[in-house]
């Protein structure tokens, strides 16, 4: 709780120097607060009367024009493009300006207006006071504009790796959905050819994907349980391709967290689409891809087991690892180091294991 309001508080004043919405708030209360400051000096205090307050104006109208071209043509123009020597000349050249013409407005518009109760070295003092006031105040408005320009700067290197995240994010969820489609229209291809009914019924499943694909692909989340139909249904169609073919989904149906989660769509189809490629068996036995889906705290478990024939080899060497890598790839962008992904090969069994955080 205490890391969360200080988190907080530290948004609240990172927005305050930058935020356009905060700019007038920003300048009045800059402005008030170097008025008060400039009023605790002891200069003005050595002028009669009304004359106080305007040596004090006077005073403080010359410093908070030094103070504003520095912010708004010195820093910008020259320290933020690195032409340190010019910006330092310049600074100190209005610095002499500014503090000449506060002595000449001393010399020759207030001079009658001194009182003569106040010591001599007070007086020198409140007037030198007054004036290497500006000095910190400079640098301070310096090291802001330099904090605002920092923080701009890291804003817009997130928003572009955000951006560059999300557009290779994109890309990899479209290398792996066309290559899903692929095999499944190889799928009718044969079907068409041994049993047009069939190939009828994987033609109407094939709309179902391809609707989920339109509605649920493009989203950033998807439920849990959309995503374990989509499974379903495409193991569905593989087992009406092959009749040797067994598969088993188990999940905990009662689970509220079950019922309640969210992935990003299409997070274990490479794995499932790989399972059944591999459970292929040329000499006619029975084949299986066994599923089981838990969540456990706030980790997610998903684990694939399918048979496998040592005998099998993939025709396309080149391409047989593109969807694993792609989802690694893709795991490793949503979920950084925070996932667990366990690839088992044995001479009888293919198993996954996957825990991601939910």
């Amino acid at each position: 709780m205490k890391y969360r309001l200080w988190h907080f508080k530290e948004t609240l004043v990172m927005d305050f120097l930058v935020e356009e919405r905060y700019k007038y708030a920003r300048h009045l209360l800059f402005l008030v607060s170097f008025f008060f400051w400039l009023y605790s000096a002891r200069f003005w205090q050595s002028f009669s009367g009304i004359y106080q307050w305007y040596v004090l104006l006077f005073v403080y109208t010359i410093l908070i024009t030094m103070i504003y071209i520095n912010i708004y043509i010195l820093v910008p123009k020259l320290f933020f493009k690195t032409r340190y020597i010019a910006y330092l000349t310049l600074l100190i050249m209005m610095g002499v300006i500014g503090i000449n013409m506060i002595g000449y407005g001393f010399r020759n518009f207030f001079a009658d207006f001194k009182t003569a109760h106040l010591p001599r070295e007070t007086e020198k003092g409140g007037i030198y006071e007054g004036i290497l006031m500006c000095i910190p105040i400079i640098l301070t408005t310096t090291t802001i504009k330099l904090l605002q320009k920092w923080i701009k700067d890291n804003q817009r290197i997130n928003e572009l790796s955000n951006l560059t995240m999300q557009m290779e994010l994109n890309e990899l969820r479209n290398q792996i959905n066309p290559h899903f489609l692929f095999n499944m229209l190889n799928n009718v291809k044969a079907l068409i050819r041994t049993d047009p009914g069939k190939a009828s019924v994987v033609i109407v499943k094939l709309s179902e994907f391809l609707r989920y694909q339109l509605y649920e692909n493009s989203a950033e989340k998807t439920l849990l349980t959309s995503e374990i139909d989509f499974l379903s249904n495409f193991l569905n169609l593989e087992k009406i391709r092959r009749e040797n073919f067994t598969f088993d989904i188990q999940t905990e149906a009662m689970n509220r967290s079950i019922q309640t989660a969210f992935i990003p769509p299409n997070l274990f189809t490479t794995f499932v689409e790989n399972a059944v490629k591999h459970s292929v068996d040329i000499s006619g036995k029975e084949t299986y891809v066994k599923i089981n889906i838990s969540i456990e705290g706030q980790n997610l478990y998903f684990k694939c087991m399918n048979s496998k024939d040592s005998y099998y080899l993939i025709s396309d060497k080149k391409n047989s690892g593109l969807g694993l890598a792609n989802i690694t790839r893709r795991l490793e962008l949503l979920y950084n180091d925070t996932f667990d992904l366990k690839i088992t090969s044995g001479p009888e069994e293919y198993t996954i294991h996957l825990k991601i955080p939910v």
